[in-house]
């Protein structure tokens, strides 16, 4: 019988579902998955997506399951305003927003593109507030304020994005959501982390807290930048945020953005939900947006990399293939990828052995032993794994034929 943490296609610590670790979170009853690949994900130097690359990434995402797609910023340019018009009226299932300042002229050109909703930007930390915007608490009170009823008038659902949450102070955060809570309450609210710099125990804490304060459904927004993305969304989520916002590759400016692909793996097989999405198709997905962004993913990048679902250490070979769990966990194909099995320094008797069969060929004992030495020797001297070519000319070598 299958248990929450051991599944078909994972087997994760039972710890994760053990009650007294339940008992600490409030999570929420389901999750609305948001990309914003097409907009913070192309802040990233040097990427740019043009209009049909936008168009072709947000059908894939509609393929793929996501539940709202961000996509892009009608005011940074013309050929941006109308990819997002083409998305909004291409019949996709999501839901898509597009990113506004608020302010009256953005928040128009938004609902002219014929978008479901907004994701409505403001500075609420203090350096932001005293350095670069200098703008007082109660400027931003009232733009905020002004800028909601006038996305509502435009028929817009809005998603209030007070950015550099984490380093506003509390008192402010207080009276701001009071305010607009009480003046023209959004649709939603996004818990933003703009510069990474929240361990995930603190993102909790400020979910819950302003829980206490709104009564609309909370975001989480995270970046990257001391390598927390992930388990902060984790974090605010398990503090009962009913959205995750991402990217795919963890695309965006400085260290990126969350990876969205990265949330939405934790979110199944470490939580339990039942997510829309197709996880086997976050690999093909990840490539199509690495081909289109002209960025590479690392070759370690967790749940859609290579190297996580390469072997080139011998030990443990001999269960590969029976019992693939005990070492991976996850199966390489959950999200569309596939296991393979390289040549190196770390090689052994059990990868050669299981490489020959692949290839529909037998060997002694002897021989697999001498190929072996031969191949911990090139992977030695090249200080990399072996090409197959390479891996070839042993085997000929040994065997003879």
């Amino acid at each position: 019988m299958q248990e929450p943490w051991h599944q078909e296609k994972w087997w994760v610590s039972e710890y994760n579902f053990a009650a007294p670790v339940r008992e600490q979170q409030q999570l929420p009853a389901r999750i609305i998955v948001h990309d914003a690949t097409l907009r913070d994900g192309e802040q990233t130097p040097g990427v740019v997506f043009r209009l049909e690359e936008k168009v072709a990434i947000a059908r894939m995402l509609d393929e793929l399951g996501i539940d709202r797609i961000e996509a892009g910023m009608p005011a940074v340019a013309a050929e941006d305003a109308q990819a997002i018009r083409e998305i909004a009226h291409a019949g996709l299932r999501a839901k898509v927003m597009a990113f506004s300042r608020a302010m009256a002229a953005d928040i128009d050109r938004a609902a002219d593109c014929g978008v479901w909703g907004v994701v409505l930007e403001i500075p609420s930390g203090y350096p932001k507030l005293q350095y670069q915007f200098h703008w007082s608490e109660d400027e931003i009170i009232s733009k905020s304020i002004m800028a909601i009823k006038h996305a509502h008038d435009r028929g817009l659902y809005v998603t209030y994005f007070p950015f550099d949450t984490t380093r506003a102070r509390m008192d402010f955060l207080k009276r701001l959501f009071a305010e607009v809570m009480a003046k023209e309450p959004p649709d939603s609210i996004a818990v933003v982390d703009t510069t990474g710099t929240a361990t995930p125990m603190a993102m909790g804490y400020l979910v819950r807290e302003i829980k206490k304060m709104v009564s609309v459904p909370l975001e989480v927004h995270t970046h990257n930048d001391l390598g927390l993305g992930t388990a902060t969304t984790l974090a605010a989520v398990e503090a009962g945020a009913e959205v995750v916002h991402g990217c795919i590759n963890g695309l965006g400016e400085r260290a990126g953005n969350t990876a969205l692909e990265e949330v939405i793996l934790c979110l199944e097989a470490l939580y339990g939900f039942k997510m829309n999405v197709d996880l086997s198709k976050l690999g093909a997905v990840s490539q199509q947006v690495v081909a289109m962004a002209g960025q590479p993913l690392a070759g370690n990048k967790p749940v859609v990399g290579t190297l996580p679902f390469t072997r080139e250490i011998g030990l443990g070979m001999e269960v590969l293939q029976e019992a693939p769990l005990a070492i991976f966990p996850f199966l390489p194909e959950t999200v569309g990828k596939r296991m393979e099995i390289v040549m190196g320094k770390k090689t052994g008797k059990g990868s050669v052995k299981v490489k020959l069969e692949e290839q529909g060929r037998t060997a002694t004992d002897e021989e697999i032993d001498a190929i072996v030495k031969r191949v911990k020797e090139l992977g030695i001297a090249k200080k990399g794994i072996l090409t197959p070519a390479e891996f070839e000319q042993i085997v000929a070598g040994v065997l003879g034929r």
